[in-house]
């Protein structure tokens, strides 16, 4: 049995912004609802909704109530995802939250992770997820984060395995989606592996790390597999 030395119960994640080098992450709120109607809910955004538990606003209204909800849940926390690029328009265009948060445990989730087009593939996607993260260990002291998804949704997939999250099984029959069937995948990364995580995350994001046309030199996923490799 391992003892955790000097253990107490951690702080809740409250609402403030995350500021990073590529997005800052907002407190959900209402003036985020017309940006994210029209960066996640054209006819072609279909296929974002596909995994997530409810269906896409049909206009801003219902966008502007489900807002309305994200902000004030007590078990959450949600932030806007605003890319700050000299191209970026400073309008939101995605949303992650703090999820099964448990102080008492300092376990945390990031996830109801939905990004827009114009956000997918790019650096601050990827930033504002290393935010989330950092927050998490450096700040708050959580031991655990955790990332779960439909065992279908091989992006997801992928995005975990390639942001350092190790695969910790399948859930099986765990939930009803929509009326079908959803196997949970989970992942993690726990305190003692944040270090090498945080700092493989942290090099891929180092603007040294792309050329004068954007191509990324070195691969997030292979920094994160040498990470791995040095734990």
């Amino acid at each position: 049995m391992t003892e955790v030395p000097g253990w107490s119960r951690r702080k809740s994640p409250a609402p403030e912004v995350l500021e990073g080098r590529y997005v800052r992450l907002e407190p959900i709120a209402a003036a985020h609802a017309e940006p994210l109607f029209e960066a996640l809910c054209g006819p072609e955004d279909a296929p974002l909704w596909t995994y997530r538990p409810v269906e896409a606003p049909t206009d801003v209204a219902a966008m502007a109530r489900d807002v309305a909800a994200l902000a004030s849940a007590a078990d959450s926390v949600t932030f806007a995802i605003v890319p700050t690029g000299a191209e970026d328009d400073g309008r939101a265009a995605g949303m992650a939250s703090y999820l099964r948060i448990d102080p008492g445990h300092g376990s945390i989730e990031v996830g109801s992770i939905i990004f827009g087009r114009r956000l997918q593939r790019t650096r601050a996607a990827t930033e504002a997820i290393h935010l989330m993260a950092r927050h998490a260990f450096e700040d708050l002291g959580y031991r655990r984060l955790e990332w779960k998804c439909d065992s279908l949704n091989e992006p997801s997939r992928v995005a975990a395995a390639r942001l350092g999250f190790e695969h910790e099984g399948r859930f099986r029959q765990h939930l009803v989606i929509k009326g079908r069937n959803r196997d949970t995948d989970w992942f993690s990364i726990v305190d003692g592996e944040w270090p090498t995580v945080g700092e493989a995350q942290a090099r891929w994001l180092d603007p040294e790390n792309f050329d004068d046309e954007g191509r990324q030199r070195t691969a997030l996923s292979a920094l994160t597999a040498e990470a791995r490799e040095r734990r």
